[in-house]
């Protein structure tokens, strides 16, 4: 069994290993991240022009490259309860950026992510995004909102997921915060599982109002799926979800004593 993560949400920028890792971070990893968005946003809209499952592949291999760059070990376990071919509504809490590369570069599946809409501006970046299929939502909209995740759903069969935070927003301290419903109405409108996914150990990696990552660890933790239709109403669904979510993170992350990791880490 892996270790526990040893996540430290209230990390800040004093810490001895970014500043030993500067050099590499400005002079290498940064231009990197520059050189590898372009490339793999164009291979994206390439090869989605073909099928956008192979245009996830070139995501996933930006996420793969980034966070290896970056020296972030990604501990994914639980794999068993997503198994291949079936769709899910993935919900996930949000402690960072390097949630990001973890989700993307290591959980091995189709998916598609629910991103703000700023996003698809930004160029290669998002217009890869765009051309793979992942969901735009403008959240100050939610008319428009509800009409992105409707258009989505053609898209979630086959095995292609959809993925979401449901928290809204990434946490400014790493502990786990309140839940919004949009994620789990989906769920029940298309039929589909939701599946509980804990991140734990991304918060210290680059916190807010930092420039340099540190080397670190990030778990995550695959739970099993949980049945909309086993619930009367949205609130006892979201309820059981977020604990299920915080079982899989540390005590300073709004967690257990023990987070909920299984002897299948790899």
């Amino acid at each position: 069994m892996d270790a526990s993560p040893t996540a430290r949400p209230a990390a800040t920028c004093r810490s001895l290993a970014r500043w030993l890792m500067a050099p590499w971070t400005l002079l290498v990893f940064y231009p990197l991240v520059a050189v590898s968005t372009v490339f793999f946003g164009l291979l994206a809209i390439v090869l989605s022009a073909v099928s956008q499952r192979a245009g996830h592949h070139s995501g996933t291999a930006w996420a793969w490259l980034l966070s290896r760059a970056s020296f972030v070990r990604v501990r994914v376990s639980g794999r068993r309860h997503a198994p291949p071919g079936r769709s899910f509504v993935i919900l996930t809490n949000h402690q960072g950026a390097w949630d990001i590369l973890a989700l993307y570069g290591d959980l091995r599946r189709q998916f598609r992510w629910v991103m703000k809409a700023e996003l698809r501006r930004v160029p290669f970046l998002g217009w890869g995004c765009a051309a793979i299929g992942h969901v735009f939502v403008d959240r100050s909209n939610s008319r428009a909102a509800l009409a992105s995740l409707e258009a989505a759903k053609p898209r979630l069969v086959d095995g292609v997921s959809v993925l979401f935070f449901p928290e809204g927003t990434r946490s400014s301290d790493g502990r786990l915060l309140p839940f919004k419903k949009g994620g789990f109405v989906l769920a029940r409108q298309l039929g589909l599982p939701i599946l509980p996914v804990s991140i734990s150990g991304s918060a210290g990696i680059l916190p807010r109002r930092c420039l340099l990552p540190r080397p670190g660890t990030i778990h995550v933790h695959i739970h099993p799926p949980v049945d909309p239709a086993d619930f009367a109403g949205n609130d006892e669904l979201i309820a059981a979800v977020r604990a299920t979510i915080a079982s899989g993170l540390t005590p300073e992350e709004g967690g257990p004593a023990t987070p909920a990791f299984d002897e299948e880490t790899r």
